[in-house]
């Protein structure tokens, strides 16, 4: 990704508090003065179920709402599609504010630009899996021969062609939450709402599901807001997770952020016992791979650099940073000595090279066995960066206050 690249934001909450009980005003007024959820449940008897709380989800990025029962995350996701209404705050997306929206505005929002997809399933149990994903097409009052259509190839991205004309209670759990995955599908609605949606799921039927939305979300591109109290899978699926407790938002972050930098003892106790093998990637224990060489350089220059950063190996790159392999100080020596004057003849092509996205528990062993610096290579081959065996050692022995840069 460039790294001038500034994502859209598709999605932006302001101020968003919730108040259950038939008079918001006091409890409104005591959260300004910053009591807390449970002093004001025992003066008011009304319930705190979100409190002041602001962030933004960019177009395309899986956002995941984290938390134990009762943080409020389920009472936040249902307030973006306005089935909750919140007692005071905005929620503009798509530059609409939808707490603003009138009745049928916002069923017109529910219909077309947001799709909700439960725990359990809600599937009609009268209809066969065809039309329970063309459901929300027909209240559209989208003709017949179109919604099937549109159905059959949602079931088709969802791994269900062929279960058309099954019923509901014919189908095993995983294979309902598909039909509940491919009737959001089905109506091309640009958020999905995803409230625990695996979580009634047996674990190995989980991660399938898991992965096939990873999988799904690389094709689609969706934005996704994703509630789950499962810290795995946040881990997994979140391009960014807002952790949540008593109705706010604790910390925003990617996964490696609110891992390496908790932002406070609640956050740290949370994400204690994550194995960060399994989290971290290549990208996030790489450093700079500097100095580099290019490829139409000659041995003496090699040799002034290496002495100059006193290492014993570069790493040679095109005009446009493709890797091309990497010389040694011997062979360098050699070539000067024979008076070459291009790197051709010493240039070792065949390497090992490390994607961005490779866990650092595959990379442990290969860097472990490597006699050089792993390079670090983007989809193009692009040069990206190096791994060396001490920052991989420093992720893994990282320190509470230190962010892990290399």
């Amino acid at each position: 990704m460039d790294d001038d690249y500034e994502p859209e934001v598709l999605i932006e909450v302001q101020n968003l508090s919730k108040i259950f009980g038939g008079k918001p005003e006091r409890a409104l007024q005591m959260l300004r003065d910053g009591k807390t959820k449970d002093e004001i449940l025992e003066k008011t008897g009304q319930t705190v179920g979100l409190n002041n709380i602001s962030f933004q989800v960019f177009r395309g990025e899986i956002f995941v709402l984290m938390g134990l029962s009762g943080c409020g995350k389920s009472t936040l996701l249902r307030c973006l599609n306005r089935l909750i209404d919140p007692t005071e705050g905005s929620i503009v997306i798509g530059g609409d504010d939808i707490v603003a929206m009138n009745d049928d505005e916002i069923r017109e929002f529910r219909r077309t630009k947001a799709g909700m997809i439960f725990q359990n399933f809600a599937l009609l149990p009268h209809r066969n899996v065809l039309d329970n994903v063309a459901f929300g097409l027909e209240i559209q009052g989208i003709n017949l021969e179109e919604r099937h259509t549109k159905a059959g190839e949602a079931l088709k991205m969802v791994g269900l062609a062929g279960y058309e004309q099954s019923m509901p209670d014919q189908l095993s759990g995983g294979m309902k939450q598909r039909v509940g995955l491919a009737r959001a599908l089905a109506s091309d609605a640009e958020i999905l709402l995803m409230d625990e949606a695996f979580s009634a799921l047996d674990p190995l039927i989980r991660r399938d599901m898991q992965d096939e939305l990873v999988e799904l979300q690389e094709r689609l591109n969706k934005t996704i807001i994703f509630v789950t109290h499962d810290l795995d899978e946040a881990l997994k699926l979140g391009s960014r997770i807002a952790l949540m407790k008593d109705g706010k938002i604790i910390q925003v972050g990617t996964s490696e952020e609110i891992l390496m930098n908790p932002s406070n003892d609640y956050v740290e106790r949370f994400v204690a016992d994550v194995d960060m093998t399994r989290v971290l990637t290549a990208q996030d224990v790489m450093k700079k791979a500097d100095p580099i060489i290019s490829c139409r350089s000659g041995p003496r220059l090699a040799a002034r650099l290496m002495k100059e950063y006193g290492i014993s190996s570069l790493f040679v790159v095109t005009q446009h940073r493709q890797l091309k392999g990497i010389v040694f100080i011997d062979d360098v020596v050699e070539a000067v000595k024979k008076d070459l004057t291009t790197l051709e003849e010493i240039v070792i092509n065949d390497l090992t090279t490390i994607d961005l996205t490779t866990p650092l528990g595959d990379i442990i062993p290969i860097i472990a066995d490597s006699k050089y610096p792993l390079p670090v290579v983007d989809q193009d081959g692009k040069l990206k960066g190096i791994i060396v065996r001490g920052s991989v050692l420093s992720a893994l022995a990282r320190k509470e206050s230190e962010p892990i840069v290399a």
